[in-house]
């Protein structure tokens, strides 16, 4: 009897507000990179990123959209300014910018650009970014 009484008054109310508050307030975030056919860079970066970025905890948090330099904008991105180098790298929260990586200066220098980038949204933390990290 005192176990349901439990359930009923504290187990099952902590539940439900435990389920309501981690999805509800959660972002959107992606990682948008704008590419083109040729981009010397652009390929560099799917050599030595692309192939294992899904698999990290960057591209767990951000997961990779790709864009073509050329091709017409999805209704359902907001950028400031236009894009002029590829690859460039935009982090979307909500479908809106929330940064940049202009470029692509390797491997070393961009999984600490992009924590910096993902550390700065809403559900960003303190923590040192790299690779897999």
């Amino acid at each position: 009897m005192f176990a349901g009484y439990l359930w009923k008054t504290i187990v099952f109310p902590l539940l439900l507000i435990a389920a309501f508050s981690t999805g509800a307030a959660r972002a959107e975030t992606q990682l948008l990179m704008v590419e083109q056919a040729g981009c010397e860079w652009c390929a560099a970066w799917n050599r030595e990123v692309g192939a294992i970025y899904d698999k990290t905890d960057e591209g767990k948090r951000a997961p990779l959209r790709r864009q073509d330099l050329f091709a017409d904008w999805p209704d359902d991105v907001k950028i400031n300014g236009q894009v002029h180098f590829t690859p460039t790298f935009i982090l979307l929260v909500d479908g809106r910018e929330a940064g940049r990586i202009e470029g692509y200066p390797g491997e070393h220098f961009f999984w600490p650009l992009l924590a910096q980038l993902l550390n700065r949204t809403p559900s960003g933390t303190d923590k040192k970014g790299g690779k897999g990290s």
